[in-house]
């Protein structure tokens, strides 16, 4: 019994454990064509194609235009803005739940 005293009075006076600090989110580019394409994302219902960005853009389907806007989303994949759940779909990161459970934060001994 006395070691387990002694354990939990060691455990009451450690300090509360907090949440990891989350990372900032990654500054996109500052290209007006960048803040463009970042401008489509909140109100799509999922993952959008180069070539269905070129269109909600108002840009004409030519291959240059698709091309172009396929690299600008891949640069945005690789900067850690945007994310590509399969080859050719361009969607928005999700925030995650990464904060521990209350019960588990609990300091009330």
């Amino acid at each position: 019994m006395e070691n387990l005293a002694v354990t939990r009075k060691t455990l009451l006076a450690l300090p509360p454990t907090t949440p990891e600090p989350t990372d900032p989110p990654p500054a996109p580019p500052d290209h007006p064509a960048y803040q463009q394409i970042l401008t489509v994302f909140p109100d799509a219902t999922g993952p959008m194609r180069a070539r269905n960005l070129c269109q909600r853009l108002a840009l004409s389907l030519m291959p240059k235009n698709i091309e172009s806007t396929r690299h600008k989303l891949k640069r945005l994949v690789s900067l850690g803005v945007l994310a590509e759940p399969e080859p050719g779909l361009f969607a928005q990161h999700r925030p995650s739940n990464s904060a521990p459970p209350a019960h588990l934060t609990r300091a009330d001994g």
